[in-house]
């Protein structure tokens, strides 16, 4: 009866806790992502055990050490599932697989407890085929539920990512592109296949979220609409990315890296453009494409600087955030807590880490022409936000020798085109952003790379 109701229990779990999508109480998910280490012992418990069987005809002590292990791979596996339901209750997890991922481990703990109930008729003879039979039914289980983890996990394309254009189109797996020339389907929609829609696609989709077609990324998620059209500072999607990325609400999240400075200045003027699924190209949008990216150079050892970062990082202004946990990644100096209080003085104040920044965020804070003078000492600067500023680009020659530099953002600023025209002299500047300055292409003006080039 004990072991009728348990299953009854078991079954009526996903009834019971039923998985919204929101995410809850923080301590249901710290306990959850214990899932991820507890899962490893009930498959290896249940592998183990038609091992025992096997060459328990040959050794009858190992044979009976096997209810034992049955015994414990059925304990592990309803401490699994319930660790399980942690995180995904806990984190707001959804979706097909999430459901499919969390009915196979109900289905392995009942199947499992099924193996310990049938296995003393199988071992008196009473029913010679029952057992191995269940224990069979069980492995494959055991298989189909780990695919569908290994899905969650690393995404459902994981093992075909990389497969060759010939084998997919021949399997069928290739995936079809949202409509073809537009901006959207070239340049944003490949952001969110790549970085986004393991935690927001078919899979599961959390906070109700997915971003895996146009469609459902303007439909929003739990919480309503991700993407407001023309309005990036009010669209959470937005918001999300471009937090440092300590912070508990920064996407992408689960430890994945920050999305590159192009691709969140190709969304935050997708949006300001109007989120459209057709546009073919975006003001003060350029591309060159052929170009293959620089390598990146090492920063060097800052080591020695870290206490003054560290109480940078737990200060409410200014900071300076590690690329990863390799000194030699360098550092991105972020200004989302300062904004408007950080101007041109602030800035001289990082003149002591300037060979270790590779990204400084200055976009909407109070700098002006003065800072080029500061940051022509950031050798190693590769990416610079300047957008919505206060500089007119009088001085903007000063950056030239930043041989590193690859991306620069003058959007919403004053810099005309005779201002941005030294940086053609720049070859590794693959990418600058003049939409909504006096040096903005004319609509029917053929985009190129760095406009700076072509400027007349």
């Amino acid at each position: 009866m004990a072991a009728l109701a348990l299953s009854v229990v078991l079954i009526l779990l996903p009834w019971i806790f039923k998985l919204d999508g929101r995410p809850h109480a923080e301590w249901e998910h710290f306990l959850g992502r214990f899932h991820l280490l507890a899962l490893h012992l009930p498959i290896t418990l249940l592998l183990l055990i038609p091992v025992l069987e096997i060459a328990g005809a040959h050794r009858p002590a190992l044979r009976e050490t096997a209810p034992f292990v049955l015994g414990l791979a059925l304990a592990s596996c309803l401490v699994t599932l319930a660790l399980g339901w942690l995180l995904a209750y806990g984190g707001g997890d959804s979706g097909i697989v999430v459901t499919r991922h969390m009915a196979g481990g109900i289905a392995l703990t009942i199947g499992t407890l099924v193996c310990l109930l049938a296995r003393p008729a199988w071992s008196q003879n009473a029913v010679p085929y029952a057992y191995p039979a269940l224990l069979a039914c069980t492995l494959l289980i055991l298989i189909w539920t780990a695919h569908q983890g290994g899905t969650l996990t690393h995404g459902s394309n994981y093992l075909t990512q990389y497969m060759p254009a010939g084998m997919k189109r021949w399997s069928g797996l290739g995936a079809e592109a949202p409509t073809a020339n537009s901006f959207y389907a070239k340049h944003i929609h490949p952001i969110f296949d790549s970085n986004c829609v393991g935690c927001h696609g078919v899979s599961q989709a959390k906070g109700g979220l997915r971003l895996d077609s146009y469609e459902r990324l303007m439909n929003g998620g739990l919480d309503g609409p991700v993407v407001f059209s023309g309005q990036p500072d009010k669209s959470m999607l937005f918001h999300r990315i471009t937090l440092p990325p300590d912070h508990k609400q920064f996407m992408p999240a689960e430890g994945k890296p920050p999305l590159r400075a192009e691709e969140i200045a190709w969304i935050n003027a997708w949006i300001q453009q109007g989120a459209s699924p057709t546009a073919t190209t975006l003001a003060g949008i350029s591309f060159r494409e052929e170009q293959p990216e620089l390598p990146l150079q090492p920063v060097g050892d800052y080591s020695k600087l870290m206490p003054e970062i560290r109480q940078m990082q737990q200060s409410q202004g200014a900071k300076l955030i590690a690329v990863s946990a390799k000194p030699e990644d360098g550092l991105v100096l972020y200004t989302v807590d300062a904004s408007s209080n950080f101007g041109d003085a602030q800035l001289a104040q990082f003149q002591k880490f300037a060979p270790y920044i590779v990204e400084a965020e200055l976009g909407r804070t109070a700098v002006t022409n003065a800072s080029f003078d500061t940051l022509k000492q950031f050798t190693n600067l590769r990416a610079l936000h300047l957008e919505e500023t206060h500089v007119s680009g009088d001085g903007l020659a000063k950056l030239t020798p930043l041989s590193q530099l690859t991306y620069l953002n003058l959007s919403g600023t004053q810099v005309t085109a005779a201002a941005v025209a030294p940086l053609g002299a720049m070859k590794n500047l693959r990418h600058v952003y003049l939409y909504n300055t006096p040096a903005q292409p004319a609509p029917n003006t053929p985009q190129t790379q760095v406009a700076a080039r072509n400027a007349p």
